[in-house]
């Protein structure tokens, strides 16, 4: 073989080993993971035509030269720059011809799967002959394209369901979802998935002799995955998986998963036609509205992960106080992510079931035995509250009474190490009035997380003019360190985004008092995208909940935000939403409704529904701007987003108000305070917004 094609390129270098094995080794530089881009698939592109020209070497294995894997997908900073979905389709189709010349070369090719392999990093993976991956929990494989409003495009709709049958293969690229390598194994998208310690010797084993494939089975399951590409089976198919989109998400929302079934009942798994189907097709996604403003919000996802710094002291042992339903399942998410936990509270029979929620956490997210028992022995029960004195991080959880909180802390002051973070998770009292009993109240800070705790991604991190700003990192730190994104948020009524949700699920309860049917109100937000819609919230959350925090919004903002007599009354009634069975809805044991509350006639019902709900969730958010709760339109976005799931595709309520027009909208919000008065009055931040 030439010896120009071996040697140090500015992100591969390309070695052969004593066994006649080429190794191209991917390291971008001046990063510290890996991504493609134009200027590196270039130079791999170079790579692969040294090889192609003539080689005697027996194979060639391509691995990462970062420990966190090989590819976290393409360089998503360019796709901002794109200007037409031509030039995106320009870009797209030079990555599939760079793959194309990897799949045809003469040597075995194989994929060294260790970390992350995701997007256009798996689509090179499944360019190779052979893919082998390191059986561990870093391990993960992917197509997540999707989240940012696009499709694979560098093969991957071809090729994965080529690989491993229609379904299985669709289930990936329309979730985006991760799997392990065990998982991959068994679904065929990798041949072997074996240990760290065997994995450079499985390797060399496949490039020198890959075992072949062969047998009756195999046989059969690639007549299956054959049958289930096969034209006249693809549209029946594609019946099954719209229905399943349909039952989730909006083809005007989210564009992309149902673009990506037309394209492949179109197509099917055929080359060259399918391929450059799917590239003119990403090209015009990538430069969507939607998929610009997925792409957004993955880099307000990307900042506020960097809002973390590296804590100077290690934190190990977490105390959680209060094991009710939001104390307990902080404890449990703790001890998930490996920390040692303790956690107290006075009442026995509340530690008892914190503990039986913790378990079934631990069946759900670690399947395995050995992982269960090791979270669950690092979750102890402590009703004396002995873990006060050893916790790097304690954890207020009990109920939103200020003295109760104040008495507390007074005692965790003199009982914690000096060192140890004092965090409340209340999500309506301001930290001032709770430090007013310590003598050092720049320890104390909030970690307000939201329900459930599982699920919900983001963590706000409150502090005062007082919080010291190495408690604020720490705390900070300690969040990402649970794999949770913190927003740092000045301590105010509400916070962020209480204080911004709260007026939108009033006006709600405010529309149904008026007769408006409860479904009918939610459709509409779902409508709109939210989750949920807005009275179903409220249940969800609790009533009582919701009427504690409305109560001291209103007392501290003035009377903009009312209280309406129906929720009153529910909770004076004892009917607390889906915790009771019974709020504005009626719900079976197993939480789903079984009533709804009543209106008017639909011919009755007022046509700005959305309208009321949307502005007043505008006009806050420009409040809470305009009042320095968060640093920047960018981070109330985000908070918007990620802490009650504000659409995703529309980009947060500041990118909204831009896109819709300053002025537009203040002309809206006018006629509707004119309609309903106060409340819908234009915050005087509206003109910094422009």
């Amino acid at each position: 073989m030439s010896k120009m094609i071996t040697g140090k390129y500015d992100n591969w270098s390309l070695n052969l080993d004593d066994n006649n094995i080429l190794w191209c080794t991917f390291d971008r530089k001046d990063s510290s993971a890996n991504s493609l881009n134009e200027p590196i698939l270039r130079e791999f592109d170079q790579i692969l035509n040294g090889i192609a020209q003539g080689t005697q070497a027996k194979a060639l294995i391509i691995q990462s030269g970062k420990a966190s894997g090989f590819i976290a997908g393409a360089d998503i900073v360019q796709f901002k720059n794109l200007k037409s979905a031509e030039e995106a389709t320009k870009l797209i189709l030079k990555g599939q011809e760079v793959f194309d010349k990897l799949e045809h070369l003469s040597i075995p090719t194989i994929a060294a799967i260790s970390g992350f392999w995701l997007g256009g990093g798996l689509e090179l993976a499944f360019a190779c002959r052979y893919r082998l991956a390191v059986d561990n929990e870093k391990t993960r494989l992917g197509l997540p394209e999707v989240k940012l409003g696009i499709h694979p495009g560098w093969g991957g709709t071809i090729r994965l369901p080529a690989l491993i049958g229609a379904l299985p293969a669709m289930d990936l690229i329309l979730s985006g979802r991760t799997v392990n390598a065990k998982t991959a194994k068994k679904m065929g998208i990798v041949d072997e998935s074996v240990p760290k310690r065997v994995f450079h010797k499985a390797l060399v084993q496949y490039a020198l002799k890959a075992p072949q494939k062969q047998g009756l089975r195999f046989q059969l399951n690639q007549k299956l995955i054959g049958l289930s590409n096969h034209k006249f089976i693809r549209p029946l198919l594609a019946k099954l998986l719209f229905r399943q989109l349909n039952s989730k998400i909006k083809r005007a929302h989210y564009p992309s998963p149902f673009i990506t079934v037309d394209n492949w009942v179109e197509f099917g798994v055929t080359k060259p036609e399918g391929l450059i189907n799917e590239a003119n097709s990403i090209g015009k996604l990538i430069v969507s509205e939607t998929a610009q403003n997925l792409v957004s919000v993955f880099f307000m996802q990307e900042a506020l992960k960097n809002l973390a710094k590296s804590s100077v002291t290690p934190i190990k042992h977490v105390h959680v106080i209060g094991a009710g339903v939001m104390g307990g399942d902080i404890a449990a998410w703790a001890a998930l992510k490996g920390f040692q936990v303790t956690l107290q509270d006075q009442l026995p029979k509340f530690i008892s079931g914190a503990m039986k929620r913790a378990y079934d956490l631990a069946k759900k997210q670690l399947k395995e035995k050995h992982l269960i028992t090791a979270m669950m022995d690092r979750l102890t029960p402590d009703i004396e509250g002995k873990g006060i004195a050893k916790a790097d991080v304690i954890i207020e959880a009990i109920s939103e009474k200020l003295e109760a909180k104040q008495s507390l802390f007074k005692m965790l002051e003199a009982k914690a190490k000096p060192n140890a973070i004092l965090a409340t998770n209340t999500s309506t009292i301001p930290l001032e009035e709770i430090a007013t009993v310590l003598t050092q109240p720049d320890r104390l800070v909030g970690i307000h997380f939201f329900n459930p705790v599982a699920k919900m991604p983001l963590v706000e991190v409150i502090h005062t003019a007082h919080t010291h700003q190495q408690v604020l990192d720490k705390a900070s730190a300690f969040v990402r360190k649970i794999d949770k994104l913190p927003l740092a948020v000045k301590s105010s009524p509400g916070f962020l985004v209480n204080r911004i949700l709260l007026p939108y699920m009033m006006e709600a309860v405010s529309m149904l008092q008026e007769g408006v049917p409860g479904p009918v109100i939610d459709k509409a937000a779902r409508d709109f995208g939210m989750p949920m819609g807005p009275i179903e919230l409220a249940d969800k959350v609790g009533l009582d909940i919701c009427l504690h925090a409305l109560e001291k919004l209103t007392a501290t903002l003035g009377n903009n935000t009312p209280v309406p007599e129906e929720l009153k009354n529910l909770v004076a009634q004892g009917n607390l939403g889906t915790k009771t069975g019974k709020g504005f809805y009626t719900y079976d044991k197993q939480g789903k409704i079984i009533k709804s509350p009543g209106g008017k006639s639909v011919a009755a019902l007022p046509t700005d529904i959305i309208e009321r709900l949307t502005f007043r969730m505008l006009n806050e958010a420009v409040a809470c701007l305009r009042e320095g709760i968060v640093s920047s339109a960018e981070f109330l976005d985000a908070g918007c987003i990620f802490g009650f799931g504000f659409p995703p595709f529309r980009g947060g309520p500041m990118t909204y108000i831009k896109k819709e027009g300053n002025d537009k909208l203040l002309k809206q919000l006018e006629i509707l305070t004119s309609r309903y008065g106060s409340r819908f009055q234009p915050d005087k931040g509206w003109g910094n917004v422009a």
